[in-house]
């Protein structure tokens, strides 16, 4: 006679690893020594320093709250399918955390005596173990998993990947800095290069960077003879400067130079001037004896003169983010790079668009990339959303200066839609009148928005806010963004209503966590991903990075790192949002690649049982972080 309940154990355990690693007849034996054990919520089932048990434990239905014994710091929460209590398998050891049942809970009790052997023949299993145990029973953010979450467990040897992991190494750099002050005579700095032989000198304003002199400045200013050598500094160096964080790779600094036609990159702590200088790159340091292939497609986009070779090189940056995901590169350095290119992609339309016009244009103008693009986070093909920013002009010849921006935007939409970016659905884009204004005109938008917070306007706020400069002037968006942080302040509504925005998506899971899909439409029983588990991170780093008032810091993830550094008491939730945020992109990559499509959708029947463990993983920290926004604006009190 079969025993029902073991074969309905060994059903539900064979879909998570490790069991998932091991033989049927095998599971199949060790499911008939398995104990199922009812725990009501907040049930304690070991505590720190009780004697260990004679097994571990895997969630059926429920949840289970780990918790430091000194600290009391909830350390993990599983879920279904996850294990926890391996220390006794692992360190023979009794227990160092406290386990409680965080709502009504079914717990599987594996024998360790059984399973030991097992781990020990297995080598996958025992693996698996070591890495669970290592990270803290599972948790997917530890330094273990770090930047190789929803990889596919496979990673390439050292021969194979040597070559292309080579460019993506982080380039050493200069840490033995040269300081001077502004008002320095230039001879006295050059004095200073050449007595610490160094290249460059950086050049501050009560204890803040504010520009740097090179070997170059001198040569083409002060040895022409086009300044005196009495000079201050402040009158020859280059300024703004441009500042980078540290552990840039060789081509993040080949493709940033480039960019910016510089000899020298300056690294900051968190990658702005305003923070503490950490060293300085030059090309010498660079090696660029490389398999430097977004050098070249870089290179490539710059030299294309039509539409068609754009997009023959796009196809090639697909293949490039193709092959980024294949060898479980980090995700942070995939999409630095991917959007880089897709930057360069969208100027070189810009260049192309501009030699097409009748004139050049009446006034200054900037570009805005918005939404994804804005935040460094499109990788795949998927819609554009931009805007236009020119330079306030006498209102008699604002209709001619609009008209001649209007048409060009057309241009440009028209040039990214030619190599792949369709048309915004909802027609935000600079070639629509609404989306292509003068400095003030901006200024009176976003001011409108923000003195009558509705629905609307925080929705066309949380897409404009996170733009991005492309092309054109520098100064103009930045007047821009001072005007918006100022009056962020002075509307504390706005930004109480931004927040009660950011909760809007609904939670990605349900009872018992499973997945919430949409109820009706062409998608309907497919999972969203983007507004159920992407959006809520975006929507949740943009109102608390802005109630912070940094600028210039528009990536979910880096907006999440920065947050912790400001909150000290939230670091671990901000940090498990910024690796959260990085596996879902990854993960919506992956999946818009195998399927030629943006990724948004996802079929669960075609998810593996771990793809859907590690997704669902993510919502954890969707939900505490909504939390957080809750009670921090009280957005209960807010009406709609």
């Amino acid at each position: 006679m079969s025993n029902v309940i073991s074969e309905r154990i060994a059903d539900f355990l064979k879909d998570f690893p490790p069991f998932s690693l091991l033989e049927k007849k095998v599971l199949c034996k060790l499911a008939e020594n398995v104990t199922v054990i009812y725990k009501e919520k907040n049930s304690i089932i070991f505590n720190a320093g009780e004697k260990a048990h004679d097994h571990f434990y895997v969630v059926h239905k429920g949840a289970v709250t780990l918790t430091d014994k000194e600290s009391k710091e909830v350390i993990d929460i599983c879920d279904e399918g996850d294990i926890f209590g391996l220390r006794p398998l692992m360190a023979k050891d009794d227990y160092y955390l406290r386990a409680t049942t965080k709502e009504e809970s079914i717990l599987y009790a594996v024998p360790i005596e059984l399973f030991r052997p097992l781990a020990q023949k297995n080598t996958e299993v025992g693996q698996f173990l070591i890495e669970s145990f290592a990270s803290n029973t599972r948790n997917p953010y530890s330094d273990v998993y770090k930047g190789r979450l929803f990889g596919d467990g496979k990673q390439p040897t050292s021969n194979e990947a040597s070559a292309e992991l080579l460019a993506l190494q982080p380039v050493p750099y200069f840490t033995d800095l040269i300081f001077a002050d502004e008002q320095t005579p230039i001879k006295e700095a050059a004095v200073l290069m050449s007595k610490n032989k160094v290249g460059c000198v950086l050049v501050m304003k009560d204890d803040r960077l504010v520009g740097i002199i090179t070997d170059n400045d001198l040569r083409d200013k002060v040895v022409t003879g086009k300044v005196p050598i009495t000079t201050p500094a402040k009158d020859v160096m280059t300024s703004p400067v441009i500042t980078y964080r540290p552990g840039l790779t060789i081509t993040q600094a080949q493709m940033a130079m480039m960019k910016s036609d510089i000899d020298h990159l300056i690294l900051t702590s968190d990658g702005t001037p305003d923070s503490e200088v950490i060293g300085i790159l030059s090309k010498h340091d660079i090696v660029v004896a490389l398999g430097n292939n977004p050098v070249e497609l870089m290179n490539a986009i710059k030299r294309a003169q039509t539409t068609k070779e754009l997009k023959r090189i796009r196809n090639g940056v697909t293949q490039l983010l193709q092959g980024y995901l294949d060898q479980n590169i980090p995700m942070t350095l995939t999409s630095k790079v991917i959007s880089e290119l897709n930057d360069a992609c969208t100027k070189q339309i810009i260049k192309l668009s501009l030699d097409q016009m009748p004139t050049e244009p009446p006034v200054g103008f900037a570009w805005l990339a918005m939404g994804s693009q804005g935040r460094s986070e499109q990788l795949l093909h998927t819609d554009q959303d931009n805007a236009l920013l020119f330079e306030n002009v006498p209102k008699k010849l604002h209709k001619k200066t609009s008209e001649y921006f209007h048409q060009f935007a057309k241009k440009v939409n028209e040039g990214l839609k030619a190599i792949g970016y369709e048309y915004c659905p909802a027609n935000m884009m600079a070639s629509n009148p609404l989306w292509c204004h003068s400095l003030n005109e901006w200024k009176e938008v976003v001011l409108h928005w923000m003195k009558n917070p509705g629905p609307d306007e925080v929705l066309l706020s949380s897409i404009f806010f996170d733009y991005n400069l492309t092309y054109g002037d520098k100064d103009l968006v930045n007047d821009l963004s001072n005007f918006i942080f100022e009056n962020v302040e002075k509307h504390p509504l706005f930004l109480a209503r931004l927040a009660k925005g950011a909760l809007q998506n609904p939670s990605p899971s349900g009872f018992f966590r499973s997945f919430l899909v949409e109820q009706d439409g062409a998608h309907k029983d497919f999972f969203d991903l983007k507004q159920r588990a992407l959006m809520p991170l975006v929507d949740g780093a943009r109102v608390l990075i802005l109630s912070h008032a940094v600028k210039s810091i528009n990536n979910t993830a880096e907006r999440f790192e920065k947050l912790a550094t400001l909150e000290p008491q939230n670091k671990e939730l901000y940090m498990a949002c910024s690796y959260a945020s990085k596996a879902l992109l990854k993960f919506r990559t992956k999946q818009g690649l195998l399927h030629n499509d943006s990724g948004r959708f996802i079929a669960l029947d075609k998810l593996s049982k771990e793809e859907k463990v590690k997704l669902k993983r993510t919502f954890k920290t969707i939900k505490e972080l909504q939390e957080l926004i809750s009670v921090r604006f009280q957005t209960s009190a807010i009406s709609v």
